[in-house]
């Protein structure tokens, strides 16, 4: 007997997300609950998330898709461009690839090479990308952590699990308007 499944058909990107990431994160497919919509209000006028920065492009260097798939439909969802790398050696090389990146978002513990060595060693020691703003991303939250990110060259940090608001207002101090 053939293995049966309903058909969803799906009105928008913005679903078929919903239950992509749905599936990635339920344990079991039994376990999968429906998606509820919420209505969430636009930002005031002069709240810095009110400023678009659309046609911006960021980096994001992280080894666990999940962790991807959340970033780039925060970022995506404000107008800006993702590129991915999935350590920080490759991180690196695409960096050197792309000339138009305006901030990396750099995971801290990832194999092959963590984001501090990436950070420090490779990319801080290339003059073009002295001034280019890295937020380390980490799930540490220990007190020191964030001095230990900036020491090795990132710009600033948020910690895991990303909170969309803090990580768009983290982004916004640094990719002006």
């Amino acid at each position: 007997m053939a293995d049966h499944r309903p058909l969803e058909v799906l009105r928008s990107l913005d679903d078929l997300r919903e239950r992509i990431a749905l599936h990635l994160c339920a344990d079991a497919p039994e376990r999968v609950v429906p998606f509820t919509p919420v209505v969430v209000d636009a930002p005031a006028p002069g709240d810095p998330l009110s400023v678009t920065r659309a046609g911006r492009k960021v980096l994001v260097v992280d080894d666990d898709a999940r962790n991807v798939f959340a970033l780039t439909n925060i970022l995506e969802l404000h107008g800006i461009d993702v590129v991915y790398a999935e350590n920080g050696r490759k991180g690196i090389e695409t960096l050197m690839r792309h000339d138009d990146i305006d901030l990396v978002l750099m995971d801290v513990m990832m194999p092959e090479m963590d984001g501090y060595v990436a950070t420090a060693a490779a990319i801080r020691a290339m003059p073009r990308y002295a001034d280019l703003p890295i937020i380390a991303v980490t799930a540490k939250a220990m007190h020191g952590d964030r001095d230990k990110s900036i020491s090795f060259g990132a710009s600033d940090d948020v910690t895991k699990p990303i909170d969309a608001d803090d990580l768009l207002h983290c982004i916004h101090r640094w990719l002006p308007a």
